[in-house]
């Protein structure tokens, strides 16, 4: 299943880059080769905390569905909702590493909080994008003009997060960890399903449940049928996700790719695929231990990673300095060999040469040898690939280093968030440990 949540073709603004940063002190520290691992992860977390801080949409304080520092007007009130959520905890991560001070981060969490609050909602779910300045939805496309329950899964991990963390706080603390609670608690999961053993991705005012999306494994959507599981009030049932989401049991897979097995079968693909599939259910949700009737979760992502790293590796379409160093195909920002450019979900299975940063960056968690080379390889490359708020959407050496000056909050977000998550699992832990959470688990017989 390609990625309908993920972005959308915005080729217009397209330039080769030529940015140095020579005023930012961060990026010039020093060459990849002398930096430690600690150190790089520092720099990558503090400049792409940056996309969520700096470059936030002004009114909501929310996460931009993009960011073109070539042109910041592009898009500067489309607010995303699933890039909010991962920007909340990009915020918990930026207090923890001191980055921001802890007032800081929960005053900008309030305004956050408060614009979704206000905002439209559709049984409970937001819309994919919204206008920044008064809360209205913006339409994705001609039919989705209503509730997105993807995009909603990936705010609402971001609201879980927030509860967990400030629960125990001050009285203004708590307050905030309750309006979170509360609003999460509010998505109608059940709606979504129709009244089938199944979940609906989209529901509009005018036209219904007419784009007929179901969320069929195995990709990104894992998380929605583990929160509707966990909604106290607007609760799905174990059929939903045992007959909707795995197929009845034929999500499972004996196929492998490089001698690696597949373990589930990923939706709409021969193989694997884009990397982002590995990463959106599991900011919050841990996968280590993680296991039900169908996979081994940890496994299964870090094989879904391997089999992305060894195709860069084996290089069959012979692209300029793929291998040990360069690899990872998600979806991003993209361009043909034609030159023209646009989005696209790359993978095994669709590899136009190009490299997302974020792919391996995101996977650190999995494979952290071979990501960790992959950033000091990105760094290295940091007059070209390192902007003012992380490394940029998407790179290509095979086109004499085609570099995208342009950021998406999708792919931004995973990166400050995964790191945190190999180095002291902050977002795991606080998610893990609520109990809606854990009780939806339970019921769809998982074990953790």
């Amino acid at each position: 299943m390609f990625c309908v949540s993920c972005g959308s073709d915005d080729s217009s603004s397209y330039q080769e880059s030529n940015n140095s940063n020579d005023d930012d002190p961060v990026v010039e520290e020093a060459d990849a080769d002398e930096l430690t691992d600690e150190e790089l992860l520092d720099i990558t977390q503090e400049t792409t905390f940056k996309y969520f801080w700096d470059y936030a949409e002004s009114n909501s304080g929310a996460a931009k569905e993009r960011y073109h520092p070539n042109d910041p007007t592009n898009s500067e009130n489309v607010v995303t909702t699933g890039g909010s959520g991962f920007g909340l905890m990009a915020i918990l991560v930026g207090i923890e590493r001191g980055f921001i001070t802890r007032v800081e981060g929960y005053g900008r969490l309030s305004q956050i909080l408060d614009f979704f609050e206000n905002a439209d909602r559709f049984h409970g779910a937001w819309p994919h994008w919204i206008n920044g300045t008064n809360g209205s939805v913006i339409p994705f496309s001609d039919l989705d003009n209503g509730g997105d329950l993807v995009e909603t899964a990936l705010f609402v991990q971001g609201l879980i997060c927030v509860k967990e963390y400030f629960k125990d706080g001050s009285e203004e603390e708590a307050t905030l960890a309750n309006q979170a609670d509360t609003l999460w608690k509010g998505v109608e999961w059940d709606w979504y399903t129709q009244n089938e053993n199944t979940l609906y991705w989209h529901w509009s005012p005018d036209n219904g449940f007419s784009i007929n999306l179901e969320l069929k494994g195995y990709n990104e959507t894992l998380i929605a049928f583990i929160l509707g599981a966990a909604s106290p009030d607007y609760s799905i049932s174990p059929e939903v996700y045992h007959e909707g989401w795995a197929s009845n049991g034929s999500i499972v897979s004996s196929s492998t790719q490089y001698n690696i097995p597949l373990i589930l079968d990923y939706a709409g693909t021969t193989g694997t695929g884009p990397l982002f599939w590995a990463h959106y259910s599991y900011f919050g949700l841990n996968p280590s231990n993680l296991s039900d009737q169908y996979a081994n979760y940890w496994n299964l992502n870090v094989n879904h990673t391997s089999i992305n790293y060894e195709h860069c590796v084996a290089n069959p379409n012979n692209y300029l300095d793929y291998g040990e160093d360069c690899w990872g195909l998600t979806a991003s920002y993209s361009r043909n060999s034609d030159g023209s450019t646009g989005y696209a979900a790359h993978s095994p299975e669709n590899d136009l040469g190009i490299i997302s940063p974020t792919a391996a960056i995101s996977s650190m968690p999995y494979t952290p040898e071979k990501s960790l080379a992959a950033l000091h390889y990105f760094y290295s490359k940091k007059d070209i690939l390192l902007g003012d708020a992380g490394f940029y959407d998407a790179y290509s050496p095979e086109y004499d280093e085609w570099v995208t000056e342009r950021y998406l909050a999708i792919d931004q977000g995973p990166e400050i968030i995964m790191i945190e998550n190999y180095r002291t699992g902050l977002l795991w832990n606080y998610f893990m440990q609520n109990q809606d959470i854990q009780n939806g688990l339970n019921a769809l017989g998982f074990s953790y």
